[in-house]
């Protein structure tokens, strides 16, 4: 399974991708939205997309949607330490999975391994 992390919180974005690669999933991590989409655009493929929905920048469910035009096979969970209820709204009715930071890692694991099963 290939993932592709993106968070500005470099901290959590790195511990979660080592957890994640603990487990054999691989994770390509960045810490902005604009360094994502050039990955994606230049050809990467992922089979699920875990975003940071408050970031500087382009935020976690524009990129999702960005990302999704890029490759519509790809899954989109959005994470969020501080969603409004609005964002959670719009996120959950766009992605395949939501949730709060700080996240358990089972539940985390268990949206993946549901999301890439499906393929």
């Amino acid at each position: 399974m290939n993932v592709l992390l993106v968070d500005d919180e470099q901290k959590f974005a790195l511990m979660l991708a080592k957890r994640l690669g603990l487990r054999g999933i691989h994770t390509d991590v960045f810490f902005s939205g604009e360094e994502a989409l050039r990955r994606v655009e230049d050809g990467q493929s992922y089979a699920v997309g875990l975003l940071d929905v408050k970031m500087p920048g382009i935020g976690g469910i524009e990129l999702g949607r960005r990302l999704k035009t890029l490759d519509p096979e790809m899954k989109i969970v959005f994470l969020t330490g501080h969603g409004s209820d609005v964002d959670y709204q719009v996120g959950a009715s766009e992605a395949d999975g939501y949730l709060p930071k700080p996240l358990k890692i089972e539940d985390l694991i268990e949206i993946l391994n549901r999301l890439t099963e499906a393929n």
